[in-house]
C-alpha cells in the first residue's frame, strides 16, 4: 500500500454565475489527499493519514475518497471544523487563501502503532501539513517509524502565505528532504525555497544527502530528474487545451508512484537500481497524467480506464 499523508479540505474554485458574476464552487482537494486520489484511481492500493472532519465537507472529502477507492481506515475524524481553501487563478499559477485555524487538518496526531507499517510500501507527504510546527513534528515521527521499512516521498508544495518565518520553514524542508527517497518540486516551490540556484546544483547535493530521485517539474516544458544511476532524465510535457492547472503537480506525483509500483521499483534498494528507460517511462507518464488534469476544472486526476494505452 501507499500511504499519503497530510491535508484533506475543500478548495472552493472561481466560476461564473449563469449571469457572469463571480461565483465560488466547492470541491474536494488537499495536495495529499489529491496524491492518495490519483494513486487509487490508476490502481494503485492507497490510504489516506490525516485529520478528516465529520462536519459537511468533512463528509463531501470522505465520500469523494471513498469513491475513488481510498482507504481511509488511518485517517482520523473529528469534530473539528473542515480546513477551506478560497482559489483564485493568475496566469498560469493558482493562488489560495486558506482557512486552517483549529480544523481537524491541524488537530491530527499520529497514533503510533495504529498503522501496519509492515504492510506500507511508500509513504508521501507535504504540503499544508508541514508548514505548522504541530503537524510537522506529527508526520516527522510517522516518518522515522516508517523508513525502515517504507520509501519516503516528498512534495513540499509550499504555500509562502501561510509561512511565517522563512528561514525556519526552509530549514524544515530540508530536514524533511534528508528523510525522504524521492523529492519532487514545483518550478516555483524550487524557487521559493533555493532562489536562482541551479536545479541540477541543488539536485547534487540532494542525492548526496541521501535521496534517491529528485524532480523538478516545470509546467508546460515537462520535467527534469536526477538519480544516481541514470544521471539527468528530462521528458517533454503534452501539449493540450487547458482548463485550470489545479491539481496538476499532485496527479503529477500520484502518477508517478504509481508507474514505479507498476515496474517493481518502489522499493528503496529497487528504486536505487532503476535504468534510465525505466524513470523516462514513469516520468512520461507523470507528465501525460498531470497534462490530462489540466484538461477539466479542478483537482480530478484521471482513472486508468480514462487513458489511452499508450499513456503507459
Amino acid at each position: 500500500m501507499l500511504l499519503s499523508c497530510g491535508d484533506a479540505l475543500i478548495d472552493f474554485l472561481p466560476s461564473k454565475t449563469a449571469d457572469g458574476r463571480e461565483a465560488l464552487t466547492p470541491a474536494v482537494g488537499g495536495s495529499c489527499l489529491n496524491i492518495a486520489i490519483g494513486g487509487a484511481r490508476l490502481d494503485v492500493p492507497t490510504g489516506f493519514v490525516g485529520g478528516i472532519s465529520t462536519d459537511t465537507f468533512g463528509k463531501m472529502i470522505a465520500d469523494h475518497a471513498l469513491n475513488s477507492a481510498v482507504d481511509l481506515r488511518y485517517a482520523t475524524r473529528s469534530d473539528h471544523q473542515a480546513t477551506l481553501a478560497f482559489a483564485r487563478v493568475t496566469g498560469t499559477e493558482t493562488q489560495y487563501a486558506f482557512y486552517d485555524a483549529d480544523t481537524a487538518s491541524r488537530n491530527w496526531v499520529y497514533r503510533r502503532d495504529a498503522i501496519a507499517l509492515g504492510g506500507v510500501e511508500c509513504i508521501h507527504t507535504g504540503s499544508t501539513t508541514l508548514v505548522h510546527d504541530k503537524g510537522a513534528a506529527e508526520t516527522l515521527a510517522l516518518i522515522e517509524d516508517a523508513r525502515p521499512s517504507a520509501t519516503i516521498s516528498l512534495d513540499p508544495n509550499c504555500r509562502p502565505n501561510l509561512v511565517k518565518d522563512k528561514d525556519a520553514y526552509r530549514a524544515r524542508m530540508m530536514t524533511f528532504c534528508g528523510k525522504a527517497d524521492i523529492v519532487k518540486m514545483s518550478d516555483v516551490d524550487f524557487a521559493y525555497l533555493f532562489g536562482d540556484e541551479p536545479y541540477a546544483e541543488r539536485a547534487v547535493q540532494l542525492l548526496s544527502d541521501g535521496s534517491s530521485l529528485v524532480v523538478v517539474t516545470r509546467g508546460n516544458h515537462g520535467a527534469s530528474a536526477w538519480h544516481h544511476q541514470t544521471g539527468l532524465i528530462e521528458v517533454d510535457a503534452p501539449v493540450v487545451k487547458v482548463v485550470d492547472t489545479i491539481g496538476a503537480g499532485d496527479s503529477f506525483q500520484a502518477a508517478l508512484l504509481a508507474a514505479l509500483h507498476r515496474l517493481g521499483r518502489i522499493d528503496r534498494q529497487r528504486l536505487a537500481d532503476i535504468t534510465a528507460a525505466e524513470l523516462k517511462r514513469a516520468l512520461s507518464f507523470a507528465c501525460k497524467c498531470a497534462a490530462f488534469t489540466c484538461t477539466r476544472a479542478g483537482a480530478d486526476p484521471p482513472r486508468s480506464r480514462e487513458l489511452a494505452a499508450d499513456y503507459w
